[in-house]
């Protein structure tokens, strides 16, 4: 009798989280500066265009397969943002490359220092600086604070120092410290922490 197969069987529906991570953040550099409603209604569109966000066959792609995507009507023809896919869809692979996988490589930064994060992405990314960055790390369930316009008034709220929109990386520091020191204080996630701020105060009760 031919001995039975013990290993688990592969899920047909599975998605590999590379593909989820290049999908989060085109989603993300997208809609920064656009309508969100705009490229939700094209996300169909943008799926087929970029192949369904697999990094790996993203950076085989040709130049003539970049340059077509400008003529392409399924998308958002903004070119600077085409060549982000491009250029996060390489980072994703060499940062899962270089430690094994990229969500291990997530998993192991601790969100005591999501501003050094923001800056890795920021310099080995493409257009994942700042608000856009924070949000594609909230996307993915990276555990961290986003700056968002009541976020940052309830900070100013409470006594901290800072500008009124959180650009510099002296404000980032003190907005960190913050986080740190509340997270040290009540045991809670960094992303419960930024929820509660952003409903405590203000209209747009964004988290």
């Amino acid at each position: 009798m031919a001995k039975a197969q013990t290993r688990a069987p592969k899920k047909s529906g599975a998605i590999p989280f590379k593909t989820i991570l290049t999908r989060a953040e085109t989603r993300r550099v997208f809609c920064a500066g656009f309508a969100w409603s705009v490229i939700e209604a094209k996300w169909q569109g943008f799926e087929d265009a970029f192949l369904n966000f697999h990094p790996a066959k993203l950076t085989f792609q040709p130049d003539d397969y970049w340059d077509g995507l400008l003529k392409d009507a399924r998308i958002v023809r903004n070119g600077a943002k085409i060549s982000s896919v491009r250029e996060n869809a390489a980072l994703v692979q060499a940062i899962a490359k270089e430690h094994g996988s990229f969500g291990k490589f997530l998993a192991n930064w601790p969100s005591s220092d999501e501003i050094g994060l923001l800056d890795l992405l920021a310099k080995r990314g493409s257009r994942l600086g700042g608000n856009t960055g924070q949000m594609f790390l909230r996307f993915v369930g990276w555990d961290g604070f986003v700056t968002s316009q009541d976020v940052v008034a309830c900070l100013r709220d409470a006594g901290l120092d800072i500008a009124s929109e959180v650009k510099s990386k002296g404000d980032l520091a003190k907005v960190q410290a913050q986080f740190n020191a509340w997270a040290e204080e009540t045991g809670l996630p960094y992303v419960h922490l930024s929820r509660i701020c952003a409903m405590s105060i203000g209209e747009n009760r964004m988290p």
